[in-house]
C-alpha cells in the first residue's frame, strides 16, 4: 500500500512538472479593484486564494486562480467609520454577499499567444455563483525561477447579479449611479515546486 502511494506521488510530481504547473505564490501576489461611480471612484484590494499557471513550453496554455471575497478592502478612504461603511455595503447583499459567496474564481478556457510574452486570455469568471465568459490581455514573463503574470481584467458586475445603483436594474438613479464595469489589477507571481 505504501509503494503504491509512493507511485502515485511520483507520478503525480512528473506530471506537474512536465507540463510546467506552477503554484500562485499569496505572499508575492496582489490584486486591486476599481470601481467607478457619477461623482467619483473607489479602489482597493482583494486577497488571493489560491492560483494555478501551466506552461507548455514556456508558454502559457492555462489556469485559473480564485479570490477571497470576505477580504475585500478600500484603501482610498482614510476616514476608519467611512471606510468601514462602505466596506461592509460591499459585503453585503447589495454587492456581493460574500457570506454566501466567500469566493470569486476564474478559469482559462482559451489562450492566443499574441507575441514572446503577451497573450489574449479567455476564461470563466465566477461570481456570486453566477459564471460568465471574460476576455482580457495578460502579459507573461520570467524571473528567475518564477514566472510573473500582469493583467488588467474588466468584468460587468450587473451580469452578476450585483445591483445596487446600476442603471441595468434602476432608472433616474442620478448622482447615486454606479457604473457596472470594474476594472480588476492582477499581479500575480507564480513559482513551481520540484519534484521531490
Amino acid at each position: 500500500m505504501r509503494a503504491v502511494l509512493i507511485f502515485a506521488i511520483i507520478f503525480y510530481s512528473f506530471i506537474a512538472f512536465s507540463q510546467g504547473v506552477y503554484t500562485a505564490d499569496l505572499s508575492k501576489s496582489k490584486i486591486e479593484w476599481t470601481g467607478k461611480k457619477l461623482t467619483g471612484e473607489h479602489y482597493g484590494e482583494i486577497k488571493l486564494s489560491s492560483g494555478e499557471l501551466v506552461l507548455s513550453n514556456e508558454k502559457l496554455t492555462g489556469g485559473k486562480f480564485e479570490m477571497d471575497m470576505t477580504s475585500v478592502t478600500c484603501t482610498d478612504i482614510t476616514d476608519a467609520k467611512s471606510n468601514k461603511r462602505l466596506v461592509d455595503h460591499f459585503k453585503s447583499d447589495d454587492f456581493f454577499s460574500v457570506n454566501r459567496y466567500p469566493r470569486s474564481q476564474f478559469v482559462i478556457t482559451s489562450v492566443k499567444n499574441k507575441s514572446r510574452d503577451e497573450y489574449e486570455v479567455t476564461g470563466d469568471l465566477t461570481i456570486k455563483g453566477k459564471t460568465h465568459p471574460v476576455t482580457f490581455p495578460v502579459k507573461l514573463r520570467n524571473a528567475n525561477s518564477e514566472w510573473q503574470a500582469d493583467a488588467t481584467m474588466t468584468f460587468d458586475r450587473s451580469k452578476y447579479d450585483v445591483k445596487f445603483g446600476s442603471q441595468s436594474f434602476y432608472e433616474n438613479l442620478g448622482d447615486k449611479l454606479v457604473y457596472d464595469d470594474v476594472d480588476i489589477s492582477i499581479n500575480l507571481t507564480f513559482t513551481r515546486e520540484e519534484p521531490k
